[in-house]
């Protein structure tokens, strides 16, 4: 296990070369100069539909995997892109699968909006909302629009843009300090 703290990405998008992909493929390649480990959550296509009959112990395998992905992480960061004027039914899916867990309680989470100005506050609003009935810890200050340019994304599906890049560190390092914070007051495990 990592010394650093790590924070587990979770992208909302299924869908191969989204830019939201790009953009926590990015904070990975950033994390270590944020003295963070980020680890990618790769489960959601897996995941079964949401059914309250089934959360119940033992959970589905998919879902006890990504609750202690959860639990093992001192913090979340999301990207999502909006369909339809809110989240992607996919991850959707895996949100209501945390509220009956208490793995995402007091976790600090924060969220990268990489759309272009004025695109994607149906996401957001939708992700805050949900993320209040799990008692998520949101951290406004790390909760950031980057907007990120196709352009930018290279062949290995990573942001070039060094004010992406610079940004991203940032948004790594003050979930990481809300992470320190949780734990030097006993809220996180």
């Amino acid at each position: 296990m990592s010394a650093l703290p790590v924070i587990l990405l979770l992208s909302g998008s299924l869908r191969s070369g989204s830019t939201n992909e790009a953009v926590l493929r990015t904070a990975q390649d950033v994390a270590p100069s944020a003295k963070v480990e980020a680890l990618p959550y790769d489960g959601l296509a897996g995941l079964p539909h949401f059914n309250p009959d089934d959360d119940t112990d033992p959970l589905p395998a998919p879902v006890a995997e990504l609750r202690a992905a959860i639990d093992n992480a001192a913090g979340i960061l999301v990207c999502t892109p909006e369909y339809a004027g809110t989240l992607p039914g996919s991850f959707k899916n895996l949100l209501d699968w945390t509220v009956g867990g208490t793995e995402i309680c007091d976790k600090p989470v924060a969220w990268v909006n990489a759309a272009a100005p004025g695109r994607g506050e149906g996401a957001q609003t939708t992700l805050r909302t949900v993320l209040g009935y799990t008692g998520a810890d949101i951290v406004e200050s790390a909760c950031a629009r980057i907007p990120v340019d196709r352009k930018t994304v290279d062949e290995s599906g990573v942001v070039n843009d060094p004010e992406v890049r610079r940004a991203l560190g940032d948004v790594l390092r003050l979930l990481a300090s809300a992470a320190a914070r949780g734990v030097a007051t006993g809220q996180q495990a």
